[in-house]
């Protein structure tokens, strides 16, 4: 069961914005993996999306800055934890619909095959500005690891796609 003060830093978090996507929040992305408080301190757990996330250090800063805010414990830490890997099915409901209001499409579900240990990028991935699936992938290497580029031959649009991890 959630206490009250774990309940203030969840709702408090919500409102940390993703550097790389400020349309989204850390909880929506599904980065924060654990917070505890008690007395002394307030401690979270923060799932890097992959091992070399440039903006790992600046959501550390941002989640330590916010919980401090809050004044519930005298010590905060924010540890990066690789206890379990991140994987984009911990992306919320509505991170994936602030994604594609933002112009980005929303990993989709693996199949059941793929396996958790490579990156799935899709030929093909639905338009997040039309809802059309027919797209082309332009580039498998986006701007940040997690990401492809793809264009929409419905709407003419280009857009990128949260791969599949």
């Amino acid at each position: 069961m959630v206490s009250a003060a774990e309940a203030r830093v969840w709702d408090a978090l919500a409102e940390v914005s993703d550097p790389e996507i400020p349309a989204i929040s850390v909880v929506d992305l599904g980065v924060i993996r654990s917070v505890q408080v008690d007395a002394q301190a307030v401690r979270v757990e923060l799932l890097p999306t992959f091992i070399g996330c440039p903006a790992v250090a600046i959501m550390q800063q941002q989640v330590t800055e916010k919980v401090r805010s809050l004044a519930l414990a005298d010590e905060v830490e924010v540890r990066v934890s690789y206890a379990e890997p991140w994987t984009s099915e911990r992306i919320t409901a509505e991170g994936r619909k602030r994604l594609r209001s933002s112009g980005f499409a929303p990993p989709e579900a693996a199949p059941p095959a793929a396996g958790l240990e490579e990156l799935m990028v899709l030929s093909g991935a639905t338009c997040p500005y039309c809802g059309s699936r027919n797209t082309t992938l332009e580039n498998p290497f986006g701007p940040t690891l997690c990401r492809s580029i793809y264009h929409c031959d419905a709407c003419r649009q280009p857009f990128e796609q949260f791969k599949t991890v």
